[in-house]
């Protein structure tokens, strides 16, 4: 079944970007524009990107111009999640110009940083597309952004882990090194979790993994290790659960398997080969670099 698309509620979408435009109006707001345009000019400008990519960030850049002057006209010519060409044009302005300049900036930023990651994440899932696995997210994610920057993963064909601390549980090294053990340290999860909270533990080896298989979590996350071991503990999984390796990637109830660490564009195809169901890395959000978008401007409506 094909997933319905990502959606992001205006009210979220204003909160993030009325945040960006009050760091950049300041204290006195946009006097460049003030000093040099009189209020009565008009502009139209087009937004074209200049390298190809996927698109993300529409609504956000609408949002800017809107808030800064309700009379500007933005219309999209693309889509969120749409793969673009080189010099396409994706949104058309109109209106004051003294609005259309005082946005511009916030506008270019939400949509380079969110394309950039969507983009990034793409070439990840491409590179994996042949088999089962799922690139994902982590919470390595610019302070304020993680709501964009994770619906920007999903347009570039990715997938979310949790959100934050709130709502799934990850049991990790420092957690098990103070509570007592791995198996100790699921129990105490599954005992303290609502029934819709899923538990995740992280494992270092193949030991500590059969030691989380004993408490049965819904994911482990299998730290670290190359495609020999990563192989070796998918079949642990499969045998643990009795399940055949033509049934194993489509069983509903066996623990699902997570791969972290070291991943690139150079390692995901042979680690995603390996039989896991999920690759994560905050290469495809902190490393991604941004779309080259700019906005071209001339004077007076079209």
């Amino acid at each position: 079944m094909t997933a319905l698309p990502p959606y992001l509620p205006t009210l979220m979408v204003e909160d993030i970007v009325r945040a960006a435009l009050l760091e950049d109006l300041g204290r006195a707001g946009d006097i460049t524009t003030a000093a040099t345009i009189a209020p009565h000019l008009t502009a139209t400008a087009t937004m074209n990107v200049r390298e190809a990519g996927v698109v993300v960030g529409l609504d956000l850049a609408r949002a800017a111009f809107r808030l800064v002057d309700p009379s500007l006209a933005f219309e999209a010519l693309a889509n969120d999640g749409d793969r673009v060409a080189a010099g396409t044009a994706i949104a058309r302005i109109s209106g004051p110009a003294r609005g259309l300049l005082s946005a511009e900036r916030v506008a270019l930023n939400f949509l380079m940083h969110l394309s950039g990651v969507a983009t990034t994440t793409a070439r990840y899932a491409d590179a994996i597309a042949h088999t089962t696995a799922k690139v994902c997210c982590t919470r390595k994610t610019l302070p304020g952004l993680r709501t964009v920057e994770k619906y920007a993963v999903r347009l570039g064909g990715g997938s979310n882990h949790r959100y934050g601390l709130d709502d799934a549980i990850l049991i990790k090294d420092n957690h098990i090194a103070v509570s007592g053990g791995v198996a100790p340290a699921i129990r105490a999860a599954q005992a303290y979790a609502g029934h819709l909270v899923r538990v995740e533990v992280e494992v270092d080896g193949l030991e500590q993994m059969g030691q989380a298989l004993s408490a049965t979590p819904d994911a482990i996350l299998l730290d670290n290790m190359g495609p020999d071991l990563l192989r070796e503990a998918v079949a642990l999984n499969a045998t643990h659960w009795q399940l055949s390796a033509d049934v194993y990637a489509t069983d509903r109830r066996r623990t699902r398997l997570e791969a972290s660490g070291n991943v690139d564009l150079t390692t995901i195809a042979a680690i995603a080969e390996t039989g896991v169901d999920y690759i994560s890395t905050s290469k495809i959000t902190m490393a991604a670099p941004t779309l080259d978008i700019g906005l071209d401007i001339g004077i007076g409506n079209p």
